[in-house]
């Protein structure tokens, strides 16, 4: 009789049973090498994709082989071929874990930080102990220096300052004034210059007249920086085309430290200067009213709210009711002109008895007669000038050779890191494989022919059921 499947197509028929020719019932999913390349049953042929394939058998859920090519373990030919039995269940070894044999469900494999070390790798190290203890001070030094620049950044968005006193120098220099008959051909016109200078006094220190000008600090700002702007005025009878000089700071690319004018001329007169000073923050002058109840002539905006809460709680106007008002004794109602007040709006009613301070107004005479300088004359101003930590504090936040050196040794450690992550999983490979052989192929095998079924497309079938011809006989 004809069988059930004789007359079915070709690619529906059931497998026939392999004769004793060599042939295997894998040859669908293997590729068999020829015969001079069988090897033991116990051996395994590595390709450079295979290997690391199988590197990355131990240790994670699911080993992955994408090269079809592979040699897998035959039988000698002449035995009748038989079915490959399925993987044995893991042994329970005391040395041996279970889930470095057994092909463990797909799961998400947490991700460990690049410089940590797996705690596998800790068991097998102990020297590792010292490398941990070194990540976690670490860890805290990076804290410590985080808190620290912000607390610089802090510092520096209301810089502190230190009061001191800023000593201007005031003379004039002048060449050519002396006249001889007859004069020489080719002659310098008369002519004069006028200085401006000043220097930071150090505390208690008054240098020596005697010793010329003192060198400047580059630890003080430079001596333009004090000021918004300087006014000169010359004699406009003498110099009609252009008798009034001024310099603004907001133009001034670079601060100096000092300035000069120089003109042509013969004659003596008196100059104007007029100094505006730059104060961050800016400074105002309090009204009559106000100073009288402060007790301060200039000051910024901010301390003289805080001076007007400190009077008010030093004479207890503060309203116990409601704490947000206060009540305005006389010299508060000269201020404020209302019997209570608001403290939101303080800083609103203020604003009338504040003005901008009064510019320094000095006189020079112009002389054109002495020996070297004449005319010299100095005068102190008290000026605000940062801490001189303020410069190295923004030069520690803007310096970044330092971050790009414990990059580079960021970098080295992650790359030795990852050497050690390999290591640990070439030696839980080969040491599955030398504590029970058998168990460790099947299990690469049946993992392997996962994946290969993945590869193929062909996860949804089922070998074993498309063994049996009851598959070929089920309705369409």
């Amino acid at each position: 009789m004809a069988s059930p499947a004789a007359n079915q197509p070709s690619h529906l028929r059931p497998p026939s049973l392999p004769q004793a020719s060599g042939g295997s019932p894998f040859q669908g999913l293997f590729q068999t090498p020829p015969q001079s390349q069988v090897h033991s049953p116990f051996q395994v042929q590595l390709g450079s994709q295979t290997q690391n394939a199988m590197l990355a058998a131990v240790g994670a859920s699911s080993p992955s082989f994408s090269t079809p090519g592979m040699s897998a373990a035959k039988r000698p030919p002449q035995k009748p071929p038989t079915r490959l039995p399925a993987p044995f269940p893991p042994v329970a070894t005391p040395s041996f874990k279970s889930a470095e044999l057994t092909a463990a469900a797909r799961r998400k494999k947490r991700k460990l930080p690049e410089k940590q070390l797996p705690d596998r790798v800790a068991a097998l190290l102990p020297e590792s102990a010292l490398y941990t203890q070194l990540l976690e001070f670490e860890a805290r030094v990076d804290a410590a220096l985080s808190r620290k620049k912000i607390d610089i950044q802090e510092a520096l968005k209301n810089p502190p300052s230190m009061q001191r006193t800023l000593r201007i120098y005031v003379f004039n220099t002048f060449a050519n004034q002396t006249r001889t008959i007859p004069e020489p051909k080719n002659a310098e016109p008369p002519s004069w210059s006028l200085k401006i200078i000043g220097r930071i006094l150090e505390d208690g220190v008054d240098p020596d007249p005697a010793g010329g000008l003192p060198k400047p600090n580059p630890m003080y700002p430079k001596f333009s920086s004090f000021f918004r702007r300087v006014t000169i005025a010359l004699d406009s009878m003498l110099y009609p085309e252009n008798p009034t000089i001024i310099w603004e700071n907001s133009r001034s690319p670079a601060p100096h430290e000092g300035f000069e004018i120089k003109r042509k001329g013969d004659k003596e007169f008196t100059a104007s200067i007029r100094l505006e000073m730059n104060y961050n923050p800016e400074k105002f002058k309090l009204s009559p009213a106000l100073m009288e109840v402060l007790g301060i002539e200039v000051d910024t905006r901010a301390r003289i709210i805080a001076g007007i809460w400190q009077y008010v709680k030093a004479k207890k106007l503060q309203n116990p009711s409601d704490a947000s008002y206060f009540t305005c004794d006389p010299p508060l109602k000269k201020v404020f002109g209302e019997d209570k007040m608001k403290f939101a709006m303080v800083s609103q009613k203020i604003s009338p008895h504040l003005s901008p301070p009064q510019p320094i107004q000095l006189e020079h005479k112009i002389r054109l007669s002495g020996n070297g300088a004449v005319g010299n004359a100095c005068y102190d101003v008290l000026v605000d000038v940062p801490f001189p930590l303020q410069k190295e504090m923004s030069a520690f936040l803007a310096n970044t050779e330092k971050h790009k050196e414990i990059e580079a040794c960021d970098e080295v450690i992650c790359a030795s890191i990852k050497k050690i992550h390999e290591h640990r999983r070439r030696r839980a490979f080969f040491l599955g494989f030398s504590q029970s052989p058998v168990e460790f192929i099947n299990t690469l095998i049946a993992s392997q022919s996962r994946d290969l079924k993945l590869v193929a497309g062909e996860a949804s079938r089922n070998a074993e059921r498309e063994r049996r011809s009851d598959f070929y006989n089920q309705p369409w």
